[in-house]
């Protein structure tokens, strides 16, 4: 399947995960797609996935409805509910306690597993491993506790740890820039009393058509998190455009209010654009 940011679940009541962990962490049993039977030893295709979850109550994963309540030989009794486009289904149940049609909100308690949870999701109709899912819905939750607690969001946390610019050395130094001059430097962007270089802006344009073109956005589900779907393979890209929108954010500095970094020496203070 292929992400786009339209796939982001939108919630007016939150986010929940279907269970909250007991006394130890919950194990995956059994992945989503091609698995081995363990005792025919014969491959076979699963359309979900199962936790070792026994008798667990499951709550709603936001806002949705009941769309389904059934029992069949592979399902044994299960539970359908539609969260916008996309469809969660509970199976192994050992009780159901939110009706067919019932409107439901995320943390509500839907149902209660068997010996087992079995997890299957769609979107649109088309299967979607529930992993991917769950990572989604993980990272609306974290978006909103931070955005609740004040904080900016540290979108695709792990990758932001590995990425490294030329600039580092100057890092604390270009950070109290910003909190002096970013504003303005905002601001006269958008009067057009700074414009953008022509070969910055070049340079943007073919980095990113680059990174579209080897498929970096949207590699992973995106969610209020990570909205462009980033993964690992974007560090490189994320790097140069860092160094790229420092470079501007110092090219500025220069021309418009003669503020150069202390370790620049006075050949670089002369021109200013030959940073970029």
């Amino acid at each position: 399947m292929k992400y786009s940011q339209e796939m982001i679940l939108k919630s007016p009541s939150g986010y929940c995960m279907p269970f909250e962990e007991r006394d130890r962490e919950v194990v995956m049993s059994l992945g989503y797609g091609k698995q081995t039977n363990p005792q025919t030893g014969l491959e076979f295709f699963h359309h979900g996935v199962d936790f070792a979850a026994p008798h667990y109550l499951l709550s709603a994963v936001a806002s949705g409805t009941v769309s389904g309540i059934g029992t069949d030989s592979v399902h044994g009794t299960y539970q359908v509910i539609r969260y916008g486009d996309y469809e969660v289904t509970y199976g192994h149940l050992s009780n159901i306690l939110a009706g067919y049609g019932e409107p439901v909100r995320a943390g509500q308690t839907v149902s209660v597993s068997g010996d087992l949870l079995h997890m299957e999701t769609k979107y649109k109709g088309e299967e979607l491993d529930p992993i991917e899912f769950l990572t989604m819905i993980y990272g609306n939750i974290r978006s909103l506790e931070r955005r609740n607690a004040g904080m900016e969001s540290d979108d695709i946390s792990a990758i932001a740890a590995g990425l490294h610019t030329r600039y580092d050395r100057d890092a604390e130094e270009i950070e109290e820039l910003m909190l002096r001059f970013f504003p303005a430097y905002l601001t006269d962007l958008g009067s057009g009393t700074y414009t953008l270089p022509q070969r910055t802006e070049g340079a943007l344009r073919n980095i990113l058509t680059m990174a579209s073109s080897r498929k970096y956005f949207f590699e992973a589900m995106p969610s209020m998190e990570n909205p462009m779907g980033l993964g690992r393979r974007s560090v490189p890209l994320a790097a140069k455009v860092q160094n790229l929108l420092i470079a501007d954010f110092l090219n500025y500095l220069a021309l418009i209010h003669g503020t150069y970094l202390s370790t620049w020496d006075e050949g670089v203070k002369k021109k200013p654009t030959d940073r970029l």
